[in-house]
């Protein structure tokens, strides 16, 4: 575990590093970004209320004619400038609004009508334009509007009502855009989720140790022993895995008593497909952790207790360090898109094998592929006799093939 742990606190000191130099760099501008996008949200939800009319030289607009949005858009925006306790509006035979406004189905409002920074919910008639400015012109089922109907900065919603005159929409109007996540922000979120996932499967692993070692282990010899038969068998299962499942319930649709499993079949073959892909990818981790632990082993490193749960944690440990990379060097053009996809190709690569680990063992309960038997063959007088290990001397092998006489 010394070069997984080397590993992982390279790739942590870099992520750090490389996250203060980003927030050092955008901290100011994401905060004046926040301030601006929330000013903006306060100023974009004013109380509903009419608008009093203008004094005989104040601002005056007028929306009897509408075939200059643009130069109304400018002087309606600028107008809003100012603060909404001294708003005063004149729209010539007509009446201005802010906030949103609704016109009842009994209700018939005549003249012009012009709404900002809401919506316009129109159930009756309106004998004249209707304009709104931020928002939307929402024409509900037996809604008359007898002119022209123009949104700025929104949509017509058409949903029953009728426009006599002409129809325009202006699309909605550019809102400061939000602040993109900072590097730090993004890996943090990554590492939060590449943390649930392996500690998700820790648990899992845990379980099947504990409540099913021996089939474990026996998906897990699979593996190592055929790995090869393992892939082709688990590929071939999930190109036939949907086929299977169809053919299965067309014919219990076709037979009598066959209608009555349909929902037990819907629930317990996927369940049962996504048991296999995850009891083996455990397996194939296990495989993978035993591996590399046996051969420290055999180098002569002390590496302590070893056992399943040591070898899920190390097999667990190569699959973090995989997604780890992508992490940390994602934000790199090219070379992120490529060390996402290997570390996806890598992933379905140990799921297939160890689906078709699952499957070959009969999960665990047929051990004929994970090479644990010796042919009858190889049991030779040279095997069955014990070998040097660990510095005890081998029994030698009696003269003729006689059994060694007892010591008197």
């Amino acid at each position: 575990m010394r070069t997984g742990n080397r590993a992982l606190a390279l790739g942590v000191a870099l992520l750090g590093a490389l996250a203060a130099r980003a927030e050092a760099r955008d901290l100011g501008a994401r905060i004046e970004s926040a301030l601006d996008h929330l000013l903006y949200q306060l100023d974009q939800s004013p109380t509903p209320r009419a608008i009093p009319p203008a004094g005989p030289q104040g601002a005056t607009a007028d929306i009897s004619r509408l075939d200059d949005p643009v130069r109304l858009e400018q002087q309606l925006r600028q107008l809003l400038r100012t603060p909404v306790a001294q708003l005063h509006l004149t729209v010539p035979n007509g009446q201005a609004r802010l906030g949103d406004f609704s016109v009842g189905s009994n209700e018939s409002l005549t003249g012009n009508l012009l709404i900002l920074r809401g919506d316009a919910d129109l159930f009756g008639r309106v004998t004249g334009n209707v304009v709104a400015l931020d928002g939307d012109i929402v024409l509900h089922g037996g809604a008359l509007v007898s002119g022209d109907a123009l949104a700025i900065g929104g949509r017509i919603r058409h949903r029953g009502g009728v426009v006599a005159g002409e129809q325009r929409s202006l699309g909605a109007a550019p809102v400061a855009a939000a602040a993109r996540p900072g590097f730090a922000t993004g890996a943090a979120t990554k590492l939060a989720g590449l943390a649930g996932v392996l500690l998700t499967l820790t648990l899992l692993g845990f379980g099947l140790v504990l409540f099913a070692r021996p089939n474990l282990e026996t998906v897990s010899d699979t593996v190592s022993h055929s790995v090869f038969r393992s892939f082709v068998t688990g590929l071939l299962a999930q190109v036939l895995a949907v086929p299977t499942f169809g053919m299965m319930i067309t014919g219990l649709v076709l037979s009598v008593v066959g209608v009555l499993l349909v929902p037990f079949v819907l629930i317990v073959f996927p369940l049962v497909v996504v048991t296999a892909i995850v009891g083996g990818f455990l397996a194939v981790l296990h495989a993978m952790g035993e591996t590399h632990t046996r051969r420290r082993m055999a180098s002569g490193v002390m590496v302590g207790s070893a056992n399943s749960y040591r070898y899920l944690l190390v097999g667990l440990g190569g699959l973090g360090l995989v997604w780890l990379g992508w992490i940390v060097f994602g934000w790199v053009p090219v070379a992120g898109t490529l060390i996402l996809l290997a570390a996806i190709v890598a992933t379905w690569l140990l799921a297939t094998v160890g689906f078709g680990a699952a499957l070959l063992s009969r999960a665990g309960i047929k051990p004929a592929f994970a090479g644990r038997y010796v042919p009858p063959e190889a049991l030779t007088d040279e095997y069955l006799w014990a070998t040097p290990q660990f510095g005890v001397t081998a029994v030698k092998r009696p003269e003729g093939g006689k059994a060694p006489r007892p010591r008197g």
